[in-house]
């Protein structure tokens, strides 16, 4: 297998596993945000049967707890018998459910408890158009009622959809802007077994390290190819855009900040010897001073 292909194999590799991690956090997002999304829900439901109570004088009993009596279909059921009026119905669901991001389109119906009638519904559709609401005005008498809401299916699919696209495409960019920043760590193979001498220094680009005076220091991959651009010219000036281009896998990606950190710790492993230091040539770049 060539350079290219290993590289090729290595980038395919990362990427897989930056899909992976994508699609797993935006599931656990999705989860997290369908559970909460629920529980809002039917707390706006509740306030809706509060609402109703209180309008029609009733502010002691109780709206009994929510049920979910089909896929995306509740009902609000009371404590004791009242009486409304259906434009006041028809506006306190609009106005609650409104709160209710994923809600565009729904159907409500008023089922009288004794015989399982449908007393009163309507339909509210994120398209005014498509409203149906009829019979305003009227004020239903006092009786046993409970509140069936139906949600349109695909209201929910299609929130969670566009908070997962966003969030794959903001994961993808975060990914992509760490592989892009992230710097070669193949030394070339011509240098790998080159040692220099840099002053009382040796380096030794194969097992990345500094000797002298018996004392041993480690570089990381990405110090040991940067000193090798400088080894390889040393009182020469390199210029930031070649240093740029063949530490990091794109030249149009802005590394400044990182290069320069790179070369600060660079400076400090070469201080033991006072004659080694890399140096910087305003507007040009750097160079690697050793004086003998």
């Amino acid at each position: 297998m060539n350079s290219r292909q290993k590289n090729f194999s290595k980038n395919l590799k990362y990427i897989i596993a930056l899909l992976l991690l994508v699609l797993i956090s935006v599931a656990f997002f999705l989860n997290n945000a369908s559970d909460f999304d629920i529980s809002r829900r039917e707390v706006l439901l509740r306030r809706i049967g509060h609402e109703i109570l209180l309008q029609s004088g009733d502010s002691t009993s109780r709206v009994l707890p929510i049920k979910k009596i089909a896929e995306n279909e509740y009902q609000i059921s009371f404590e004791k018998e009242f009486a409304f009026e259906t434009d006041s119905l028809v506006n306190t669901t609009k106005r609650l459910l409104a709160k209710d991001y994923q809600v565009t389109d729904y159907v409500v119906n008023v089922i009288n408890c004794n015989n399982s009638s449908v007393t009163y519904g309507y339909v509210v559709s994120q398209n005014k158009k498509d409203d149906i609401v009829a019979c305003g005005g009227r004020k239903q008498p006092v009786a046993c009622y409970k509140i069936n809401i139906k949600f349109k299916q695909n209201d929910v699919v299609s929130a969670n959809f566009k908070y997962f696209l966003v969030s794959l495409v903001f994961l993808a960019f975060i990914g992509f802007i760490f592989w892009k920043l992230k710097p070669k760590t193949n030394l070339p193979k011509e240098l790998t077994n080159k040692q220099f001498s840099l002053g009382s220094v040796l380096f030794d680009a194969q097992k990345r390290q500094l000797e002298i005076n018996d004392e041993t220091i480690d570089l990381t991959a990405t110090e040991t190819r940067l000193l090798l651009i400088f080894a390889s010219s040393p009182n020469e000036i390199i210029e930031r855009s070649r240093l740029q281009k063949e530490i990091w896998e794109d030249e149009g990606v802005i590394v400044g900040r990182s290069l320069d950190m790179f070369i600060s710790k660079l400076r400090k492993k070469l201080e033991l010897d006072p004659n080694i230091n890399i140096v910087v040539i305003r507007g040009k770049g750097y160079r690697l001073e050793i004086n003998t």
